[in-house]
């Protein structure tokens, strides 16, 4: 068995990190992986999605196989902030930033692991599975890009999607849902000094419902939080206005309703109790996947992990993926690490043996 070209690897990943690719401006990314793909052999489509989610475009690729087989591999292709302008830098194997930025590791490790697999099959003609690719624009902050995935082009039925950490063999195969509320309560203005007794304080009203609202850790499935709080103009004001940002999240869709109505009960019952209005907007972001233990998809993704030496465990997860999406959609979908570490914070880093791995795990999967 040829060893993954570990050079080729890491510079390609420098490649892509090196391109600016903050969320909403993935044009530049999309435009280079689309010519990289089409070298290497892929059909290659541009899907186009709505300007406010994305300058650039979601990609769809394919490459059709020998093996009676197929399947999705999905990565984003957009950074969180502070994204730009990274210099990646390698310390004992490990490739870090200089510390001003991210790395961008996710999820680009995910991109450059997938392409490195394809390049090692296709240099040792190896038959293999087809390969269909889903790079997405915006995942971060809110799964835009697979929210307007175009799934007409897709027809494997199952998908491994490349964006978490934790030990090379890490298989998510449960995410919450989530439900986005925001509150915003209206009092009335009073001078503060003057005459109080007139105006209907909005902090008040809030900090009667936030202290009788279940928050935090509801149940081991379950989690609220209060995120966001914006108001008040000065302090010879009674506040008028308050908008509360908040989140509901649950494995279990049915825990999720109940929470989420209870929040919104609890925040109509103080605004009535105190003679002011409360409008609420409440809007689902993504729903919750559980996919059992003993799912074909899942034994055949541990049977890969083995084959490379590496020890695979599912387990549930606090926070959601493009998986939310492509489940909901109906193309059963996993999501596994690629050893990125500390994402979303400066001190990003991931080590090069992981990233070796995963592509390892990659290579054996779309060759069995």
């Amino acid at each position: 068995m040829t060893q993954i070209n570990q050079q080729r690897l890491v510079d390609h990943f420098f490649q892509l990190i090196q391109i600016d690719s903050e969320s909403r401006y993935e044009k530049q990314i999309a435009e280079t992986l689309a010519e990289q793909l089409g070298e290497m052999g892929f059909t290659v489509h541009k899907l186009p999605v709505p300007e406010e989610v994305s300058n650039g475009f979601n990609v769809y690729a394919r490459l059709d196989g020998k093996l009676d087989d197929s399947i999705v591999l999905s990565c984003h292709m957009d950074t969180v902030t502070p994204g730009n302008g990274i210099e990646p830098i390698i310390e004992d194997g490990i490739i870090r930033s200089k510390g001003n930025t991210i790395l961008g590791g996710d999820d680009k490790s995910g991109i450059a692991a997938i392409m490195e697999a394809v390049r090692c099959i296709q240099a040792e003609n190896l038959d293999h599975k087809t390969i269909e690719l889903a790079f997405t624009v915006h995942e971060e902050g809110g799964l835009f890009g697979s929210e307007h995935f175009d799934m007409s082009y897709i027809q494997a039925s199952k998908a491994i999607v490349l964006d978490t950490g934790g030990p090379i063999g890490t298989i998510v195969n449960a995410a919450p849902g989530q439900q986005k509320i925001v509150a915003t309560i209206k009092g009335r203005p009073a001078h503060a000094g003057l005459a109080p007794e007139e105006g209907i304080s909005a902090i008040s009203v809030a900090a009667d419902a936030i202290t009788q609202m279940n928050l935090l850790r509801i149940d081991e499935e379950t989690t609220a939080n209060i995120g966001v709080v914006e108001g008040g103009q000065a302090t010879n004001i009674v506040m008028p206005e308050l908008k509360i940002v908040a989140e509901a999240r649950s494995l279990n869709d049915d825990k999720l309703t109940k929470q989420v109505d209870h929040m919104i009960e609890t925040f109509q019952a103080a605004a009535t109790k105190h003679g002011a209005e409360v409008e609420i907007e409440s809007t689902r972001a993504y729903n919750a996947f559980v996919i059992a233990d003993d799912h074909p998809h899942i034994q055949e993704v541990k049977a890969s992990f083995e084959a490379i030496g590496a020890e695979p465990f599912t387990k549930g997860t606090g926070g959601g993926s493009d998986a939310n999406n492509f489940n909901a959609k109906g193309l059963t979908t996993v999501n596994i690490s690629t050893g990125m570490a500390k994402v979303h914070t400066t001190e990003e880093y991931i080590a090069i043996d992981d990233m070796v791995k995963v592509t390892e795990f990659v290579k054996h999967y779309l060759t069995v």
